[in-house]
């Protein structure tokens, strides 16, 4: 979580956005999947894809709310929409390149590492 908190962060900074609201609302996005790591180890892609999907949609209504209540100017609605649906696009050719480049997966439920500790 450091790691996320510093790189959104200094994201936030770098693109002039309010220092702070987009990492924590990342955070929160993170932690939300994070705590449902079993039950994504049981799910299909299409369905891990689909709530990936909710949740990023989810983040942008709730960063665009927050800003609605400051009466912070935004960019346009149809912009932040095309944004997110080609996050989501993009997401299983992430997760190709991960699999492929970098032989990640998802470990199985009980399969332990080479130390014995359950992953």
């Amino acid at each position: 979580m450091p790691l996320i908190l510093m790189v959104i962060l200094a994201e936030d900074l770098i693109l002039m956005r309010p220092p702070g609201l987009w990492t924590a609302i990342v955070i929160l996005a993170t932690e939300f999947l994070r705590g449902r790591i079993a039950l994504t180890r049981e799910l299909s892609f299409v369905v891990e894809w689909l709530l990936v999907s909710g949740v990023m949609l989810g983040m942008m209504l709730v960063y665009r709310l927050i800003l609605g209540l400051a009466l912070v100017p935004q960019a346009p609605f149809g912009f932040a929409i095309v944004q997110v649906l080609w996050s989501i696009a993009v997401y299983p050719v992430v997760v190709a390149l991960s699999r492929l480049a970098l032989d990640l997966r998802k470990p199985a439920t009980g399969e332990v590492d080479d130390f014995g500790r359950r992953l």
